[in-house]
């Protein structure tokens, strides 16, 4: 393996969500390649500031389908039928993941059905299914990035596997292209020409296709016409365009644009996805792929820091896990390359190893920043260091600037997002927060003073949702030229959320003489067992659920403090660490009218869980893995109206529940190790949740 896969593995993916920002505001059909050139010019920067960049199909797919290795398979090979379970898995039905745009018109929308209909990928996806048309359209191109990722230098692997996911959805030339890219991300680790990588990618997908066709006719007019792209993109529109290609989004007119813009981007990342965004059609989809093959081949430094720092390593997805929908960049790239030593036989490096459900943010790669930001850029900036480090080389350099007594400003992290924090909703992202009470916080902290009779005060701190509130742990003097660690537990925030952790820096220099120097952050830590509360009279309605649940199916309502149902079919709600083990949840359930109330535990997603509620009479657990299974009943009649507490806890393979305190039922299963938590019922019936408590154990 390379000496820089890891980096170049960031880059790509970098490289790929930098260029969905940049073509997202453009995507809609409304924007002809006429409208933009007359809106926005020669582009040459982002044409839309966001506050947060909310949810793309884009890179959910890329994310999500990449866990059926991780979820299935069990010596590194993947089928269709691990990436079908995957989506089934991952999605809320009907709402994120990928366009919802109705069966026989959506590609993904109708292979979901199918695959919730019992067709099996990959005839989910099959033109024989769906017909030639709709499984030729472009989404499957647009998922696979992370197979080009995972098998450097590999071309003909990252085809294979590209064509095993995304023939769930797709067939034809859907699969060419999902080959053809994926094999120009795996060559660009290898070849340093993308004339070169544009060529030797042909070879993974069949001569005579259309897709190789158009390729090789943008190949034909660059070399013919080498400076002029804005007449390959006439000659795609003359003979490719989208009226010879029928469907919402067809493949290969896009095809087209993803090839004229590598080689007239020339191997300049910056370009490249500037003129994909210029080209029109499919925007986001052309220039986060080719944004890939771009950001493996120039690696860090070919990404033009106007387009770099507004991505700050976060990005956020939507699926059904509000916790995994948080993503960080670095400590994503390193799961991937995880995968890709796997893969190449080779061992893991030991600064990739996992910790699984907790935060740590190390800054060593090149340009990190962990999505952290500063609440006073005035006071505080910040960018990435190898000027010091408490481990390896980097850490995350805070420039504190002319601050005295009386001065605060925040240096911080985002453990979770409401509505307020985007400017849109596009996918409807939903969230659950990745830091609880109970948990310690840690991080190492190196002063270099300037100037200023005093050092400076920090102190750590968390900030809850509802009420906005700054929670701080104690100012501590910082001493300078030295490492020191800082650490607190987070206490009980009374049914609240979390949605900043860091620190607040306080400046003790009086005003004649202001304080200057750079403050240092290395080793970044939230670990330990959580413990915590919901109080639903302090979350809210918003992004198609309720906080902080992503529900699936179902009428949900806060009233009176407490969570309202109303459902006719399984519709569940979850939230939590996707990680957690050993833990506990208990809930008061009133159920109202129907039956089959219950709580989750150790939920992988939306088909696969433990489950203990009420049903028929009786107090039960099952286990849902893609079909429901009863492990354990004892009889217990419900009434309506009443409140019972139920409580199911999982301890190694023990699944147990008390209803009001009596343990009535025990039972032991190792399928599922770990997982979400969440509520819900299994048929129809009205049901209120309140006074719901987690804990690990």
């Amino acid at each position: 393996m390379q000496n820089d896969y890891l980096a170049r593995v960031y880059a790509g993916f970098l490289g790929m969500n930098v260029g969905i920002r940049l073509g997202a505001p453009v995507e809609p059909t409304i924007w002809t390649y006429e409208r933009i050139k007359e809106t926005y010019g020669d582009i040459r920067g982002y044409v839309k500031d966001y506050k947060n960049f909310a949810a793309d199909d884009d890179v959910n797919g890329p994310v999500y389908f990449f866990r059926a290795l991780r979820d299935s398979s069990k010596n590194g090979e993947l089928t269709p039928e691990y990436v079908a379970k995957a989506w089934l898995n991952y999605a809320r039905d009907g709402i994120g993941m990928f366009w919802w745009g109705g069966y026989g018109v959506s590609t993904e929308h109708t292979a979901y059905i199918n695959l919730t209909r019992g067709i099996p990928a990959p005839q989910s996806g099959s033109a024989a299914t769906n017909g030639k048309l709709l499984s030729d359209q472009i989404g499957g191109q647009i998922f696979i990035d992370t197979w080009g990722l995972i098998w450097p230098g590999r071309p003909d692997k990252a085809a294979d596997y590209a064509q095993a996911a995304a023939s769930v959805s797709h067939d034809g030339e859907g699969l060419n292209g999902a080959r053809y890219i994926a094999a120009c991300i795996a060559l660009a680790f290898q070849e340093q020409d993308i004339g070169k990588i544009v060529e030797l990618a042909l070879k993974e997908i069949p001569s005579e296709s259309l897709y190789a066709k158009v390729v090789e006719a943008v190949i034909a007019h660059h070399k013919a016409h080498p400076d002029d792209w804005e007449s390959c993109l006439a000659m795609l529109h003359r003979d490719w365009g989208y009226d010879k290609y029928g469907g919402v989004c067809h493949i290969i007119p896009n095809a087209g644009v993803c090839v004229l813009a590598m080689l007239y981007g020339a191997g300049d990342f910056n370009r490249t996805v500037e003129i994909a965004t210029m080209c029109s059609w499919d925007t986001d989809c052309n220039a986060g792929n080719v944004g890939t093959v771009l950001g493996v081949l120039t690696g860090l430094d070919g990404i033009a820091p106007h387009y770099r720092t507004p991505i700050n390593d976060g990005v956020v997805l939507s699926g059904i896990s509000g916790y995994l929908n948080i993503l960080d960049l670095p400590t994503y790239a390193k799961e991937l390359a995880r995968t890709g030593y796997a893969l190449a036989g080779e061992t893991v490096p030991q600064e990739l190893e996992e910790t699984e459900g907790e935060l740590h943010f190390d800054f060593e790669l090149p340009g990190s920043t962990h999505n952290f930001r500063t609440s006073d850029p005035f006071f505080l900036t910040l960018k990435h260091s190898t000027a010091q480090a408490a481990q390896g080389t980097g850490s995350l350099e805070i420039l504190v600037d002319r601050m005295v007594r009386g001065n605060r400003a925040r240096v911080y992290y985002k453990p979770f997002y409401t509505r307020a924090d985007f400017s849109d909703e596009r996918y409807k992202p939903v969230f659950s927060p990745q830091v609880y009470s109970g948990q310690t916080m840690e991080m190492q902290l190196y002063f270099d003073q300037w100037a200023g009779w005093d050092s400076i005060f920090v102190s750590p701190y968390f900030r809850t949702v509802s009420d906005q509130k700054i929670h701080t742990h104690g100012f501590i003097k910082i001493k300078p030229g030295q490492w020191q660690t800082i650490s607190c537990t987070i206490e009980d925030t009374q049914g609240d959320m979390i949605d900043e952790i860091g620190i607040v820096v306080e400046g003790d220099t009086p005003t004649t003489v202001k304080t200057l120097g750079k403050l240092y952050l290395d080793e970044f830590r939230v670990f330990g067992k959580a413990d915590y509360s919901i109080d639903l009279a302090k979350q809210k309605k918003e992004l198609a659920t309720v906080t902080p649940f992503a529900v699936n199916h179902g009428a949900w309502e806060i009233e009176n403090g407490r969570l309202g149902l109303m459902c006719c079919e399984e519709s569940l709600a979850y939230t939590g660490n996707y990680y957690a083990k050993d833990i506990r949840i208990q809930a008061e359930i009133e159920l109202e009218n129907g039956d089959f109330p219950v709580l989750l535990l150790r939920a992988r997603g939306a088909k696969q869980s433990y489950m203990a509620g009420f049903q028929g009479g009786n107090v039960c657990i099952w286990r849902q893995d893609f079909g429901l299974e009863e492990l354990a009943r004892a009889p217990f009649p419900v009434e309506y109206g009443r409140a019972y507490q139920l409580t199911f806890q999982a301890v190694g393979d023990t699944l147990s529940v008390d209803v009001d305190g009596v343990n009535v039922l025990q039972v032991q299963d190792s399928t599922f190790t770990s997982g979400m938590v969440g509520l819900g019922a299994c048929s129809m019936g009205r049901t209120f949740f309140g006074k719901l408590h987690i804990q690990e154990l």
